[in-house]
């Protein structure tokens, strides 16, 4: 069977987009060749990255992987799908784990995540204000969510946030190359300078 290709909604304005429901777009993107996110009824089609954001989400999988398989814990790429406020939003985190049992908004098709620990995305120029903003807000919105961090694929630059016990955010921010991030919410730690070795910026 052949992969459809998602077809993008028609703007009838740029303030007024055509609304899609999330059970259309599951529909489709469970097809789809290429990824899209979901946003409150709103389809946007996720656009292809430069090589140092590539590399930069295949070393931190590369680097976190063993710590978090010796814990018994679970790592996920960019290709996981993660459900936000029941079903009003999905998007495509470029990293994500989790400690413990892993739980999908439908055990028959479990290909929609609800509560990962840790979230990571990696900026670029086209991204980092989305990242920023309209997405860390949602995911602030996940009860599972303990950090979230992102790292700049264009300078060396690491920006974590790890919520209290209150449930506020505390922001911890680096340029540091010799840091050592203490992701906590995984049990594991990462050195800026292993990351960011050879990769060239910008």
């Amino acid at each position: 069977m052949g992969h459809a290709e998602f077809q993008l909604p028609e703007y009838r304005t740029p303030e007024t987009p055509a609304y899609v429901s999330a059970e259309d777009y599951l529909r489709f993107e469970r097809e789809a060749v290429n990824k899209h996110e979901y946003y409150f009824g709103e389809v946007q089609a996720m656009a292809g990255a430069m090589p140092s954001h590539n590399i930069l989400c295949s070393r931190l999988h590369g680097l976190l992987f063993p710590q978090l398989d010796a814990r018994g814990c679970t790592s996920y790429t960019s290709d996981q799908r993660v459900q936000v406020m029941s079903g009003k939003s999905y998007v495509y985190p470029d990293y994500s784990a989790l400690c413990g049992e892993a739980k999908y908004n439908d055990d028959k098709a479990p290909d929609n995540l609800l509560n990962p620990t840790l979230i990571v995305e990696v900026l670029s120029e086209s991204t980092r204000n989305k990242d920023r903003g309209e997405k860390f807000m949602l995911y602030r919105q996940l009860p599972s969510l303990r950090q979230y961090l992102m790292l700049d694929s264009t300078a060396v630059h690491a920006e974590l946030y790890t919520r209290q016990p209150n449930d506020h955010w505390l922001f911890m921010e680096t340029r540091d190359l010799n840091a050592v991030l203490d992701l906590s919410s995984v049990g594991c730690e990462l050195l800026l300078a292993r990351l960011y070795l050879g990769i060239e910026l910008g």
